[in-house]
């Protein structure tokens, strides 16, 4: 194992940087730029950075750090690469407000976390983590809210991952790439990555959802300024073609779905017409259905009143006739001696 020595960290000076031969150590260290200490087995970094007071740059990358150096003296730090190491948690960054692309990739980090104090990071890298098996990589909210406005890059893949839903927020990303991890959501893919209106660059391959039917068509559809997708370029004619064509399936399916609602508004029409006629065959007991009586069935009973009308008044005195007649005749037989047969 390694510790970062001065004598390490002036042999990690690019040509153009030699120490001068009338130049103090210090000096030397005060005007470094740039360290490449990747590759080198280092596990700790001692205090002697602190004295790269304008650092900008630093190459940490493929060493054996457990965790991110205190770099409270290196605030002039842009571009920090720590890929590669055994670091397990994001931490100690908060000093370094100029930093605006961190690599963070090949690590066993679990949490997304600690850059809240990063209020001017552009580029995140954090591909390939080394996860315990069943876990996935997740955010912590309140990074995802400080880097919502600035973030314009960021890789996330390789981290067994099943949805994507917590950097919906991210609108602001040109890049994004969610390659190689357990996305099988189409629906959840479109919206989320159909709010970001400056991605031109998306990489999805390597997920199960990749297999669906017209997969690459359908992601071109929902992103409407993507230019390249899995390091495929699109041309501005398939992208044109491709949105004409899905605006017009979607013309259609409106149509349809308006003929259908209108179909159903009849249905139910005629259903309550239905409902008020009484059942024509029926295996229970028949039942009198109050209020309702069958067409033509009044013309008839009208008829049958007249006729029985005309029946009462013309029947009623022809009866009375008679029985005056009878009683008359009646008497006079009585008056004429014919009392005894009678």
């Amino acid at each position: 194992m390694v510790k970062l020595t001065m004598d390490l960290i002036a042999r990690g000076t690019s040509g153009y940087t030699k120490k001068k031969r009338d130049e103090s150590m210090h000096q030397y260290l005060r005007r470094l730029t740039h360290l490449y200490l990747e590759d080198r087995n280092i596990d700790e970094v001692g205090e002697d950075l602190s004295l790269c007071r304008n650092l900008t740059v630093l190459y940490l990358y493929d060493n054996q750090l457990l965790k991110i150096p205190q770099l409270h003296q290196n605030q002039n730090l842009t571009m920090l690469y720590l890929q590669n190491n055994d670091i397990h948690r994001i931490e100690n960054l908060a000093p370094l407000s100029r930093l605006n692309k961190l690599y963070l990739g090949g690590n066993c980090i679990t949490v997304i976390e600690g850059l809240d104090k990063l209020g001017n990071l552009q580029e995140l890298h954090l591909e390939n983590q080394r996860l315990p098996p069943g876990e996935k990589l997740l955010f912590d909210p309140r990074t995802l809210r400080t880097i919502t406005s600035t973030l314009q890059v960021l890789n996330i893949s390789g981290n067994s991952m099943d949805s994507i839903r917590d950097i919906e927020q991210l609108r602001n990303l040109y890049q994004l790439n969610i390659s190689d991890n357990l996305l099988n959501d189409m629906k959840e893919l479109a919206h989320v990555i159909g709010g970001m209106m400056k991605l031109w660059r998306l990489d999805v391959f390597g997920n199960p959802l990749c297999h669906k039917a017209k997969y690459r068509d359908r992601v071109i559809v929902m992103a409407k300024h993507l230019e390249i997708l899995d390091g495929k370029e699109i041309t501005e004619t398939s992208r044109r073609f491709l949105h004409n064509w899905h605006a017009t399936r979607e013309t259609q399916k409106k149509k349809r779905e308006e003929q259908l609602r209108k179909g159903s508004a009849n249905e139910f029409g005629d259903a309550s017409l239905m409902r008020e006629l009484p059942p024509v065959h029926s295996a229970s007991k028949p039942h009198k259905v109050p209020g309702y009586m069958m067409p033509g069935m009044y013309n008839v009973l009208c008829a049958q009143y007249k006729a029985y009308h005309i029946h009462v008044h013309f029947i009623l005195p022809c009866l009375l006739y008679m029985y005056m007649y009878i009683v008359c005749n009646i008497i006079v037989l009585w008056f004429l001696g014919y009392g005894t047969w009678l």
